[in-house]
């Protein structure tokens, strides 16, 4: 009986010791970010890197995920005799959930996996703990820009998921479902506005911050050699995608109750 609730506590504290430490590590990212010199060459290069890695799979996500949606709501729009609203709830659906959902699981799947395959390799060829020796914080000088990388990309690619989803929509509404140019584009503002596009970039800021950070600790805590760096970059994608479920909906729970 007690080696069974030593089990019990020692599944349980396990998972909540790492996200004591996700969270110190998010901290200090954020205290270091405010108080030294921050490395800009090296956010930029990472910018460039997940975008590079990220561009084309946001593109075909997008195309697929985006239109087969608004295909669907097209057709129930079209069965109740309210096809002119496809506009309004093309922006909504596109701006409100699948622009910053969709951005994050690129970001996490394409260019999380890289931060993490690259923080842990450096971690198994013992490169952090020489910085460490030298007495360059690991934290700054890789964590850092890397977190600022990523929500950049996260925001630049939610803009254009967004944009891809209502130009999509417009050709897909009224090139083959009639729906005529004015209505569509007249009844966007019904329900996306400012607001709305505010909690997009917000939630896109959030998921972005998340997956970058859920990344850099996987890589930078990675035990076991090149096997060890392939369960990381796993288990990071799982992670994220397991945590931005509660956010996205506490997120989307609250603009409902304060819009």
């Amino acid at each position: 009986m007690g080696e069974g609730m030593s089990s019990v506590g020692t599944s349980v504290a396990k998972p909540m010791r790492a996200l004591g430490e996700v969270l110190a590590m998010a901290l200090d990212a954020f205290v270091i970010l405010c108080t030294k010199p921050f490395s800009w060459r090296e956010a930029v290069q990472q910018a460039w890197f997940i975008i590079r890695v990220s561009l084309i799979p946001t593109l075909l996500v997008m195309l697929g995920f985006t239109l087969l949606v608004i295909f669907e709501i097209n057709l129930l729009l079209q069965d109740i005799g309210a096809a002119d609203l496809s506009g309004a709830v093309s922006g909504l659906a596109s701006v409100q959930q699948i622009g910053p959902f969709v951005t994050v699981v690129v970001v996490a799947g394409a260019g999380g996996t890289a931060i993490c395959a690259d923080l842990g390799a450096r971690t198994i060829r013992e490169e952090i703990a020489a910085m460490q020796v030298l007495g360059i914080d690991p934290i700054q000088r890789l964590v850092v820009p890397r977190i600022v990388a990523a929500v950049v990309v996260s925001l630049f690619l939610n803009v254009l998921i967004c944009a891809g989803g209502l130009v999509g929509g417009y050709f897909f509404s009224v090139y083959l479902q009639g729906v005529t140019p004015g209505s569509y584009i007249a009844t966007i503002p019904l329900f996306t506005g400012n607001a709305e596009y505010a909690i997009s970039m917000l939630k896109a800021l959030i998921f972005g911050l998340i997956a970058a950070i859920i990344a850099c600790y996987r890589g930078l805590n990675v035990a076991g050699g090149s096997k060890g760096v392939g369960d990381a970059v796993n288990q990071a994608v799982v992670i994220t995608v397991a945590v931005l479920v509660p956010v996205s909906l506490t997120i989307s729970l609250i603009q409902f109750a304060v819009l």
